[in-house]
């Protein structure tokens, strides 16, 4: 359990913590290890706990969850052209293949 009163916390970052936890589980992270990172994000996202008073609680910023975006065209564009052509016929035919008449 990290440390600290979890009661700061609202009801919704400690639901965010607990998918992220899970999330982390499946990825094959031990439990431990899990849950100090579903904490971190929570923080890092919502300033830490925002159980504090009416009109007290600040914005979520969810900067976490648009890191990832960001790395995926990262490692797109050090592709090879080539590749990056070839899946985009792929991915072209598979669409012309599925769409609805």
């Amino acid at each position: 359990m990290p440390r600290g009163d979890m009661d700061k916390y609202t009801d919704k970052q400690k639901r965010k913590a607990e998918h992220i936890e899970e999330s982390y589980k499946e990825s094959g992270v031990s439990t431990d290890e899990a849950e100090r990172r579903a904490w971190a994000t929570v923080n890092k996202d919502s300033g830490g706990g925002n159980k504090s008073g009416s009109g007290r609680g600040k914005p979520d910023t969810n900067v976490s969850a648009k890191k990832g975006g960001r790395l995926g065209g990262e490692a797109a564009a050090r592709r090879p052209a080539a590749a990056r052509s070839a899946s985009a016929k792929k991915a072209a035919a598979t669409r012309k293949r599925n769409e609805v008449h």
